[in-house]
């Protein structure tokens, strides 16, 4: 009789490999230590779970299919544990997807004191969309009942088909555009010259990002020095709130008295209330972190475009140089480097180029198998490419999942969803929500935890069914999802009929759809990815950008600017020019200075407050911010 105490070992090791990998996920994005327990549990849960079903789901194919052969038989575990794995990740991915991550991003959106009005608010703020879920589910259930009759899995089945469809809708959407721009985006940043060109061209648009939010920041906070400097009409309670807002916006002396000297429009109301306080107090944090987000983006930006003039002009020296980095750099990569200036130049300007484009053309493949797969699942399943590369057709072991399989069935999950989650950075409908190392608003990393979860799961599934029927049924989590999805003809059919939908995203991103849409409604959907830079706009786009990089990096107050950011005294501080680069390619000897998002970052990493209270922003009220 076979053990699986070296699958169990494997396992486990595997698990342990996942949660140190999501922990330095939670690092880069997040201030670990003045992060409450509250809100990096949930967080870190709701990226552990789908990120193992990568690990579990080819173990279940293994366990279920496998074969005699000890020397093929890859990782399995027995069919009890497998099916309390997946109940355990699939309902803990479900609440946190549907309730505990809503209504944690909410609490932490809302700017009032006391836990229960943030409580209050998180509910009021849920509650017409949980009605909305609510009014479907019974519409769902009518249909599930008049189909099946009244058992008691048919409320289970309904709860389970919907959150499938709801998720899959999305996971199609995103992975189509992604399977096509993941593998276009390596292939064109291969070509340096015209790398730089796009970097270029995006800096006007990132420059008016960045006023507009400065200029957002000072009207609200000139609301804020107005409120303390007024006298009457104020209990002491809102007087101790006012001044905890204050405390926490960090505002100077000097902007006091700017204030007093230049008064601004911003009007305070004669009756000061709880509810006015609190919408002030997310929109002062919204408007900090939003500068914040877009203070990233620019350095970001700057020095991307910077490094890549010094690869170019490093092609007449054969020597590279990007000059020493910062020591507030919290990247130890960054700080360490073991190449000579001639080996850092073959590295840059021959091998990366190269590497590029060999992993653009291998993701293409997957990505033209993938499609494929999705087409002929249901109606030639024995022509789908995946099924050919994770299923053994050896005389002996024919239809089993071998550990080569296991690997390659890692690999295309992967893939799945790292295209779907890699375009949440070009879809425009997402409000102002983003990822900044090491300064992620609460609310956002909520919400993209949240996606993460939402997604994992309809797309495990679906990679699932690109198996022949034999094959997928006899899976543990077919058993425990597939059957109550197929319950009814309208699940059934769903699950047939939608994966089609993948050539609409495919194509509008191949054929550059969304720039067509754009030039006729002028509605920006997707962030436009494509080389048309030959008219007049993009031409002037280029040059503009061109010389803002370039004043930006020969700016004679840089190295001012960024001592008195170095200052840790305020974790957001004043912000009256534009950012400076990140490294300073004009004098390589010279020590990198650090920018502002370093110094913001090493500042809030020494506070012991609630960091995330003042992470916050709402989607309902963030449009027309972008």
């Amino acid at each position: 009789m076979s053990t699986s105490v070296g699958s169990d070992i494997f396992a486990f090791l595997a698990i342990l490999l996942i949660g140190l990998l999501v922990l330095l996920l939670l690092r880069h994005f997040l201030p670990l230590r003045p992060t409450p327990a509250y809100v990096l549990v949930p967080i870190f849960l709701a990226l552990f779970l789908p990120v193992s079903i990568i690990l579990l789901l080819p173990i279940d194919l293994a366990s279920s299919l496998r074969s005699d052969d000890e020397a093929t038989r890859g990782v399995w575990l027995p069919e009890t544990l497998i099916l309390l794995a997946w109940r355990v990740t699939y309902w803990l991915t479900f609440a946190l997807t549907w309730f505990i991550l809503p209504l944690l991003g909410e609490y932490i959106d809302s700017g009032y004191r006391s836990p229960r009005d943030r409580f209050i608010y998180s509910l009021r703020s849920n509650g017409r969309y949980q009605l909305i879920v609510l009014g479907c589910g019974i519409g769902g259930l009518v249909y599930v009942f008049l189909q099946n009759g009244f058992e008691g899995t048919s409320v289970k089945a309904l709860v389970m088909a919907l959150a499938y469809c709801w998720g899959l809708i999305f996971a199609i959407y995103l992975m189509g555009h992604g399977l096509v721009a993941v593998p276009r985006r390596l292939y064109r940043n291969a070509n340096i010259s015209k790398r730089l060109r796009r970097i270029q061209s995006q800096a006007p648009i990132v420059d008016e990002k960045l006023k507009d939010s400065i200029t957002k920041l000072e009207d609200l906070e000139s609301q804020l020095t107005q409120l303390r400097q007024r006298k009457n009409g104020i209990s002491r309670d809102h007087q101790e709130w006012i001044e905890e807002v204050s405390d926490a916006s960090s505002l100077p002396e000097s902007r006091l008295l700017s204030t007093s000297l230049h008064p601004s429009n911003a009007t305070v109301p004669a009756v000061i209330t709880d509810r006015y306080l609190a919408e002030l107090a997310r929109k002062l944090n919204r408007a900090r972190h939003k500068r914040l987000r877009f203070i990233d983006t620019w350095d970001r930006l700057v020095q991307d475009a910077a490094d890549t003039q010094a690869i170019l002009d490093a092609s007449a020296s054969k020597r590279l140089d990007f000059g020493n980095p910062s020591p507030y750099s919290s990247s130890f990569i960054e700080r360490v480097s073991v190449l000579t200036p001639h080996t850092r130049y073959l590295l840059h300007y021959h091998v990366l180029p190269t590497l590029r484009i060999i992993l653009a053309a291998v993701l293409a493949l997957a990505s033209l198998a993938i499609i494929w797969s999705e087409l002929v699942k249901y109606v030639a399943p024995k022509l789908s490419i995946i099924r050919f590369t994770v299923i053994s057709h050896s005389n002996t072991t024919d239809g089993k999942v071998h550990f080569a399989g296991q690997l390659m069935a890692s690999f295309w999950m992967c893939y799945m969803c790292t295209a779907a989650l890699a375009s949440f950075s070009d879809i425009k409908v997402w409000g102002n929500r983003a990822l900044v190392k090491r300064n992620t608003y609460g609310e956002s990393a909520t919400w993209y935890a949240g996606q993460v979860a939402k997604l994992t799961v309809p797309l495990a599934y679906n990679f699932l069914t690109f198996l022949p029927p034999e094959t997928h049924r006899e899976t543990t989590f077919y058993k425990f999802l597939g059957q109550l999805i197929n319950l009814t003809p309208l699940g059934k059919g769903f699950d047939f009929f939608f994966p089609i939908f993948i050539l609409f995203p495919v194509c509008a991103t191949l054929f550059n759809l969304y720039g067509r849409v754009k030039g006729v409604f002028r509605f920006d959907i997707v962030e436009d990815d494509s080389e048309d830079q030959n008219g007049a706009s993009g031409s002037a786009a280029w040059r503009e950008g061109r010389n803002l990089i370039d004043r930006e990096l020969n700016n004679p107050s840089r190295l001012r600017v960024n001592d008195r950011d170095t200052n840790p005294s305020s974790q957001t501080p004043y912000r009256d020019n534009i950012p400076s680069s990140t490294r300073q390619h004009a004098a390589p000897p010279t020590q990198r200075p650090p920018t502002r998002l370093e110094a913001a970052t090493a500042a809030a990493e020494s506070e012991d407050e609630n960091f995330f209270q003042g992470f916050a922003h709402r989607e309902t009220e963030m449009d027309g911010w972008d």
